[in-house]
This record gives structure tokens, C-alpha cells and sequence, in this order.
């Protein structure tokens, strides 16, 4: 059972425990975000259960009632990301982001699939699983940089990698459940199962790029920072709820109506500095809900297939990364230091366990519980490891 506490008391405990728990990882050398994270797991309703606690602090309900603060962390970060998607940087970089994340994303995929169908696993099955190690979360590895001020041609590269890894990701997930479908059987036309979600992300592109331009006209008659960043709330709402209403990645979105403005006003860094003014406590209840989220119990129902989908990924992502970079002729840095800065996965996986169960219900139990499990161990090894890699590539002070 759950303490009996009203909404505004267990966010506040939220907040000020994943500020004690941030606090405490800075004495091992921990990210913020790692604290947060354990935070919530000690708080959420999953982890003192199974250790035989009679009761959690916070419940499954509410965890699932405030979907809404993860939506709006998730729209802030996206607009953060967008930022970064300057003319001026593709000019000087080339294709390199773009041809790094599909080869991370690709190999992440394909290393998944082969060691599942050589286990003698149901080749629909190993597809559809597999398809879901493409998606990386941009969320922990941004928190990262942010809490470090890292900076350097590795931090540079992942920022743009992560952004369109999320497209990436839905591609080749879409290739692959249309092949599932075809060999199981269920009817559906492969040609459209890939077009359908190209379209969506081209939508979602599209719709934001002109938020975004739109935001820019009342930008020119408001300059006070309260009045801009009731702006910035207001349309990077609106954005979230138009994606949702539509059926659109609102990460895409927000990442859209993020790059409008950083390639058309000239205060684009001002802009995004008052968004990042506020979202400190939004992010705090963003990783922490994300930590009460996690299911532990799960760890032990995934056996061969949950090590076979963890580690083959994470093979995969450094893989794809070294040799997408190597193919880029990026810096050796980035080649060396990238790929370990991937493994967070999150928010889209879990997304699409669910239509991942549409394909192959049959193992859609087990679809979810591996995902899960995969997303307790990077969630809580990711940010750490992102820091390491980060500070060998010297993009982090000491």
C-alpha cells in the first residue's frame, strides 16, 4: 500500500528528495540525474515492495497520473536539443550526426536480432524486439552536460546524434515491425507500415518548424524575461498537445519549433536561456517519476533474452557509433568517446513495447518485461557512464 498523501505533499517529497539524492551522488562523483533516479526508486511503488516493505510513498496511480510533467520535461528538453540543430554547425560538420545515428541505431538492431535468431529465437519475435534497441533517451545524457557544462567535439556531436536518433529509431523500428507483421501474417501492407511514421515525422517537422516561426513575431514585442518565457510555456504547450491530438512525436515537434528559432532570431541563445530558467524542479519530478517507474521485480522473469537484448545493445550502439564516426572522419575522440555516451533508453522504448504487442502479441509479456528490465540497468549505469566518457574525452573539467 501506499502513504496516504495528498498530490502536492509527494511531489514536494519528490522534489526534495531528488535534491538530497543529487547532493549525495556529487560525494561519490555521480551525476545529478543518478540520484534522481534512485530516488524515486526508493520512493516509487516497485522497490521497498519487493524487498518486503509494506508500503511505498508513492503509488501506480499516481505515478501514472502525472504523465503530464514527463510530457512537458521531455517538450522543454526537446526545444533545448533544437538549439543545437544550427545551419551554421551542419555547414562545418557535414552529415556526420546523421550518419553516425544510423549506424548506432542500425547496428543496436541488428547485433539484438542476429544473436536472438541464432538462439533459435521466432524470427518475428527477434525483430520486433530488436527493433526497439534502436531508441536512445536524450533526457539523462542532456542532464549530464548541462550539470557538467561539458563541451568539446564529442558533446557537440552527441547532442545532434541524440536529437535524430529518436528519428532514426522510429524508421528502422517501423521496417522492421513491417516485416514481423508480413511473416506473421497479420495482413498489413509493409510499404504503408514504413510510410505511415516518415510522414509523421516529416509532420511533426513541419508543424513545429512553423510554431516556431510564429513564436518568434510576439518575441519582438516582449522583452521582458517573464513575459518571454509565459511565451515559450504557452507555445511549447500548445506544441506538446498538438502532437498529442495528432498522433506526433512531440519530441520531434519541440525539436523542430527549438532549431526555428535558433537558425532565425539572432537572441536564440537568450531564448533558450530563460527556458532553462524554469525547469530545474519540472526536471527533478521528470527523473524521479521516471525512477518510481521502474520495475525491478522484472529483473528476474527475463533470463537469457533480457541479457541477449542488454548487452547485445549496448555492442551495437559502440559499434555503430565508432564506425559511423570513423566513416564522418570525425576526431578520434569522438569516435572513442561517443558511442558510451548512448546507452540511456527510456520513454520511446516503453512507447513502443506497446505497439510492438500488436505485432507479436503472443510475446508481448515478454517484450515488456526485457524493455523494462533493459531500461532499469541503462537508466541507472547511463548518466555515470556518460560523465566517464565524457571526462576521458576532456570535455568535462575535474
Amino acid at each position: 500500500m501506499s502513504l496516504s498523501l495528498n498530490v502536492l505533499s509527494q511531489l514536494g517529497m519528490m522534489i526534495l528528495a531528488g535534491m538530497f539524492m543529487g547532493r549525495m551522488m556529487k560525494h561519490i562523483k555521480l551525476p545529478n540525474v543518478t540520484g534522481y533516479l534512485l530516488a524515486g526508486l526508493l520512493l516509487g511503488p516497485y522497490f521497498l515492495p519487493a524487498l518486503g516493505c509494506p508500503f511505498s510513498v508513492l503509488s501506480e496511480s499516481f505515478i501514472s497520473g502525472i504523465g503530464i510533467i514527463s510530457e512537458v520535461a521531455l517538450g522543454f528538453i526537446a526545444f533545448s536539443i533544437g538549439n543545437e540543430f544550427r545551419i551554421s554547425y551542419f555547414k562545418k560538420v557535414g552529415a556526420a550526426p546523421l550518419i553516425i545515428a544510423s549506424m548506432e541505431s542500425l547496428f543496436a538492431v541488428v547485433v539484438v536480432v542476429a544473436v536472438l535468431i541464432l538462439t533459435r529465437h521466432d524470427v518475428a519475435f527477434s525483430l520486433v524486439l530488436g527493433s526497439i534497441a534502436a531508441a536512445t533517451a536524450p533526457a539523462a545524457t542532456i542532464m549530464v552536460i548541462n550539470q557538467y557544462r561539458a563541451k568539446g567535439p564529442v558533446t557537440s556531436t552527441l547532442l545532434s546524434v541524440v536529437a535524430i536518433d529518436d528519428a532514426t529509431a522510429l524508421i528502422l523500428f517501423s521496417v522492421s515491425t513491417a516485416i514481423a507483421s508480413s511473416m506473421a501474417g497479420r495482413g498489413s501492407n509493409p510499404v504503408v507500415s514504413i510510410l505511415i511514421p516518415v510522414g509523421q515525422i516529416l509532420a511533426a517537422l513541419a508543424i513545429g518548424g512553423a510554431m516556431g516561426f510564429l513564436l518568434l513575431i510576439p518575441m519582438r514585442y516582449f522583452k521582458k524575461k517573464g513575459n518571454r518565457l509565459a511565451l515559450i510555456c504557452g507555445f511549447l504547450f500548445a506544441a506538446i498537445g498538438i502532437a498529442d491530438l495528432l498522433g506526433l512525436s512531440s519530441l520531434m515537434l519541440c525539436m523542430a519549433l527549438g532549431a526555428t528559432v535558433a537558425n532565425l532570431s539572432t537572441e536564440s541563445e537568450q531564448i533558450i536561456s530563460i527556458a532553462e530558467s524554469v525547469t530545474s524542479p519540472i526536471y527533478i519530478l521528470f527523473f524521479v517519476a521516471s525512477g518510481a517507474g521502474l520495475q525491478v521485480s522484472v529483473l528476474k522473469t527475463v533470463g537469457l533474452i533480457g541479457v541477449i537484448y542488454i548487452v547485445g545493445r549496448i555492442i551495437g550502439k559502440l559499434f555503430g557509433a565508432w564506425l559511423g564516426a570513423r566513416m564522418s572522419k570525425c576526431e578520434a575522440a569522438v569516435s572513442k568517446y561517443l558511442g558510451p555516451c548512448l546507452l540511456p533508453q527510456a520513454g520511446v522504448a516503453i512507447g513502443l513495447t506497446l505497439l510492438a504487442g500488436q505485432i507479436v502479441p503472443e510475446y508481448a509479456p515478454t517484450i515488456r518485461a526485457v524493455v523494462l528490465a533493459g531500461t532499469l540497468v541503462y537508466e541507472i549505469i547511463g548518466p555515470g557512464i556518460t560523465k566517464m566518457s565524457l571526462t576521458k574525452a576532456g570535455e568535462i573539467r575535474s
